[in-house]
């Protein structure tokens, strides 16, 4: 298998680079080629990028009905949220130092398989502790899709064109959120919960064979490692001791817990407190998320390349510290009782802020791991969702008719991630290059 997957490697590396030769050589046609070679990766790591949102936000406009259906309290319901948050974080774990070691198209396929398997369970649960096991499964299986997906950008870009990329992916990973409630909605006005995951079964299974069909492998053999678990966790270990990466990894995991508080409480909050139909939540919630998506292009196409990595990011990052104070004063009463409109416009621009906050605190980190791209994207997405799940059964801590514990969590948690890039990245330093082969082992296979 990983003769093959060498030989993979050399035909795609090779006829990429013929074609960008042929496109330098003939601007006409040739560059169209390239562009369409481009196209088809950006969207196969985009629907694999995707692919959480979707487990995830289908899934939300329905929480309500699980709690009745199951006969559950709200908070052991969002307990499936948390284990597939959870599954995620440890399955990139796993997933991110196997692909360093045998490239990224074997461990990604096993994935996937067992993300269909486990997601067609689902829908077949029939109390509430079955469910949160197989959401734990569905999320180790799906942490796949999201930790190489990363490391496959890492694979082929650098630099200001990897922080390009990076938003350019969000565009479309970003449809999703937008679509995915919408889809549940309507999934729920035709049957019921267990349809939601029926319709991510069949999407598993169409996902599983565009990679199969379309995305090579990216990572040559000269470029892996040899080692076991050890080996995986000494450069683990080397990335950890990185001051700015671990500061970016922090940053970014702290803003994704403020994104998350939001994910986890929204269908309570829009639809128990005020009073929302499913759809009408559905609506709101593909409206903060188009805003994400408008962010993350502004920041790729006129940001970068104009703006410092650092300042883009540091101004997402005060913007959704701003945007959660104002949240806490409203839901806590400060300017007496407020409606869903003020409520929801402070969640638009704490989510559309995220669209600077994300893709830059990933291509910063990753811009410093060149060796390790599996092992630096497994913390990146472990540390986020480890995070995330740790916050989610806070948000309902106070019970159902209160908005304020998501708010608490969301400027905590912006506040944190604010600290954590001022202290450890300390951006107005001019930080050391990436990291060398002797913090980050790099052994070719044998």
């Amino acid at each position: 298998m990983p003769e093959r997957g060498g030989q993979d490697t050399q035909s795609h590396t090779s006829t990429r680079a013929a074609t960008e030769a042929a496109a330098k050589a003939a601007p006409g046609g040739a560059k169209a080629a390239v562009r369409r070679t481009s196209l088809l990766v950006t969207l196969v790591l985009g629907g694999l990028t995707a692919l959480p949102p979707l487990s995830m936000d289908m899934y939300l406009p329905a929480l309500p009905e699980v709690t009745g259906a199951l006969r559950s309290p709200a908070a052991t319901v969002q307990l499936t949220l948390t284990a597939c948050l959870v599954g995620m974080a440890l399955g990139q774990l796993v997933v991110g130092p196997m692909s360093d070691k045998w490239g990224r198209r074997r461990p990604l396929l096993i994935g996937m398989v067992v993300y269909v398997v486990a997601t067609a369970v689902c829908a077949f649960a029939p109390n509430v502790e079955l469910l949160v096991a197989f959401r734990l499964l569905q999320g180790l299986a799906g942490a796949a899709g999201i930790v190489i997906a990363r490391a496959v950008v890492r694979d082929l870009y650098d630099g200001v064109e990897m922080a390009r990329f990076f938003s350019t992916l969000m565009l479309i990973s970003g449809v999703a959120p937008v679509v995915a409630p919408l889809i549940g909605g309507q999934v729920l006005r035709l049957t019921d919960w267990r349809g939601v995951f029926a319709v991510l079964t069949v999407i598993g299974v169409l996902l599983t064979a565009v990679v199969w069909k379309w995305l090579h492998e990216t990572l040559p053999v000269d470029r892996r490692h040899s080692g076991g678990v050890g080996e995986a966790l000494r450069t683990m270990g080397g990335l950890l001791k990185d001051r700015v990466f671990t500061g970016y990894m922090l940053a970014g995991g702290l803003a994704f817990a403020a994104l998350f508080a939001y994910i986890s409480a929204s269908p309570f909050v829009v639809q128990e407190i005020y009073g929302a139909s499913p759809q009408t939540f559905s609506l709101l919630f593909g409206l903060n998320s188009v805003g994400l998506v408008v962010v993350g292009q502004i920041n790729g196409k006129l940001l970068i390349g104009r703006v410092s990595l650092d300042k883009a990011l540091g101004f997402g990052l005060a913007v959704i510290t701003l945007a959660a104070t104002a949240l806490l004063l409203m839901t806590s009463g400060v300017f007496g009782h407020v409606g869903l409109a003020p409520i929801a416009a402070g969640l638009f621009v704490l989510m559309s802020a995220m669209g600077l906050a994300m893709p830059n605190t990933n291509a910063q980190a990753l811009m410093r791991t060149p060796n390790a791209a599996g092992s630096a994207s497994a913390l990146l997405g472990t540390s986020s969702f480890l995070i995330g799940a740790i916050v989610s059964p806070l948000v309902g801590i106070a019970g159902e008719a209160t908005a304020v514990p998501m708010a608490v969590v969301q400027l905590a948690s912006a506040v944190a991630a604010l600290l954590c890039f001022l202290l450890l990245c300390r951006p107005w330093q001019l930080k050391a290059g990436p990291l060398t082969s002797a913090a980050v082992p790099a052994t070719p296979q044998k």
